[in-house]
């Protein structure tokens, strides 16, 4: 009863950032099997969601409001593509075009702060999705698996992700 928890248990373990998240979201992007894919983008979604509230937190509390809102900005376009993930490729369309126009929006307040990565590319690497959503309001046939748009955005976003991680990780904590 009085025994001190293993440290060595996963569950008592500190946990770094999770360097996992977008590989699930782009792995779902190239399944063609469409529960593997819906459960991938889900559970990429769902921690994207959670590390967005977390850094949301982190920066408010740091007083750098930009980067905050923009993680909280990413926060809701990544709700929005969790939410449309459910109802299939072609159902999720209108979802998925206010998700990634949320995600061009973050990236470029993130982006705009030299706070979290010294060559921060992100905001070049939101103009892929601005002109994804363009061509989707303007009328062209694309789902989020279309190649070269919106499927070239994707492994950008993830190493947009790598970067602030690897901020994160030489950043004294």
């Amino acid at each position: 009863m009085g025994e001190t928890p293993n440290a060595h248990h996963p569950r008592h373990r500190r946990r770094g950032p999770p360097r996992h998240r977008g590989a699930f979201g782009l792995a779902g992007t190239f399944v063609a099997s469409a529960p593997l894919r819906e459960t991938l983008w889900a559970i990429d979604g769902a921690a994207l969601v959670v590390a967005a509230a977390l850094l949301t937190m982190k920066y408010q509390r740091l007083g750098n409001d930009c980067v905050a809102a923009g993680f909280l900005t990413f926060l809701a376009g990544e709700s929005l593509l969790l939410a449309g993930n459910a109802a299939g490729l072609e159902a999720s369309v209108p979802a998925y075009v206010g998700g990634i126009s949320l995600w061009a929006a973050a990236l470029g307040l993130v982006g705009a702060s030299n706070n979290l990565c010294a060559v921060d590319a992100a905001p070049r690497r939101a103009i892929l999705f601005v002109v994804t959503v363009a061509m989707v309001l303007w009328g062209a046939p694309l789902l989020p698996t279309s190649a070269p748009l919106p499927a070239a955005g994707y492994p950008f976003l993830v190493l947009t992700f790598v970067g602030w991680i690897w901020t994160l990780l030489k950043s004294p904590r």
